[in-house]
């Protein structure tokens, strides 16, 4: 089987004719602030990747996304990280479906609507972990109002939903408790600023979120910390397929140059293909059992490991290619470029040696 041969077959079976469309548009034009690759993903059925086909999904298992994200990836970076956003707040959407209530029907919508989903973070409060809320919230006679910033990257502009982490009053006595609250796009008070993918922030001012758009820890009997854990476990495995699959478009152009000695293209593909069996390691566990806290903690090693073999064979790669015309070059540049993103996503390692140390010897991870 040919190099990247099966994610797009993958592609192809799950989501039929995006891999041909995106592979008929030029990688800077897909890459562009005005590139068509959302719309692409939308039309194809993209969004209800994740949601399982009792709500009108394509029902995905984890080894089908990381392959799909992976085949993304080797055609348009920058789209292959903002599904991935998507994918990581659908899933967590979905975990939260107790019975065949409001979060089925907006899980449902996705799914049927093509709706596009974005997380609100925590990267607006320094020293908090990314999954600590990132809202602040106050009770009013309607519901709560809901004020702060998040960074959904690429998905700024196109998102249909946000899903808030928030702070609110507890429902059964004194004190807070966090909540997730589900937030139209076109709710009053939200607005999109800045300049460019990575910089576009979404501001809340004072925005009303009834009651039934809000799903509080106390509604989940705990379960809540365990089901963003669980999301967050598949956050590492898709954000890793997608730039697995930036550094495979290297890889792909090294193996179809015949100037490049055996040796090298062989050497090159047998590390990349090290580090997807890793991944798909992990996607078959989560397969097999769900995300639990060794899971978790999985798919951080899996993560960095993979983080490792990406600064070797990336730089490799583009040596090898030597030189090239000014299109081929600027093309070759980019997607160098792209691969280091993965060291700048959540949970970077520096920020997870004491958490992980903690882990070995029997305590608790917490993501920093």
């Amino acid at each position: 089987m040919r190099f990247l041969e099966r994610e797009r077959a993958t592609v192809a079976k799950l989501l039929p004719g995006l891999d041909e469309s995106l592979r008929a548009v030029p990688l800077m034009e897909l890459e562009g602030p005005s590139g068509p690759g959302i719309g692409l993903f939308r039309d194809s059925g993209g969004p209800g990747l994740l949601v399982p086909t009792a709500y009108q999904g394509r029902g995905a298992t984890a080894l089908d996304a990381l392959r799909v994200q992976r085949a993304l990836g080797s055609r348009a970076p920058s789209l292959a990280v903002a599904t991935t956003l998507h994918h990581f707040s659908t899933a967590t959407l979905a975990a939260l479906i107790t019975d065949e209530g409001l979060e089925s029907l907006l899980v449902e919508g996705v799914a049927s609507g093509n709706y596009l989903v974005a997380f609100g973070f925590a990267e607006e409060r320094p020293g908090a972990g990314v999954l600590f809320p990132s809202m602040t919230a106050t009770q009013g006679p309607d519901g709560v109002r809901i004020s702060g910033v998040t960074r959904p990257p690429s998905l700024a502009r196109s998102m249909d939903l946000l899903i808030a982490a928030v702070m609110v009053s507890r429902s059964d006595g004194p004190g807070e408790e966090p909540a997730v609250a589900l937030v139209p796009a076109e709710s009053e008070g939200v607005s999109v600023g800045g300049v460019g993918a990575d910089s576009e922030q979404v501001t809340l001012d004072d925005v009303e979120v009834p009651p039934e758009m809000l799903v509080r820890a106390s509604d989940l009997d705990g379960r809540l910390d365990v089901l963003l854990s669980a999301g967050f476990a598949w956050f590492q495995l898709l954000m890793t397929g997608s730039y697995l699959g930036a550094a495979g478009a290297l890889v792909e152009r090294v193996l179809l140059d015949n100037r490049v000695p055996e040796s090298e293209r062989v050497q090159l593909l047998v590390e990349a293909e090290g580090a997807m069996s890793a991944a798909e390691g992990l996607a078959r566990r989560i397969d097999d059992g769900g995300p639990d806290e060794s899971t978790l903690a999985h798919s951080l090693y899996v993560r960095y490991c993979v983080q490792d073999a990406l600064s070797r064979v990336v730089p490799r790669a583009v040596g090898l290619l030597g030189d090239l015309d000014s299109t081929a070059s600027d093309e070759v540049g980019h997607l160098a470029t792209c691969t280091n993103g993965l060291a700048l996503q959540p949970p970077a390692r520096s920020r997870m040696t004491g958490p992980l140390a903690a882990y070995l010897v029997d305590g608790p991870l917490t993501i920093a």
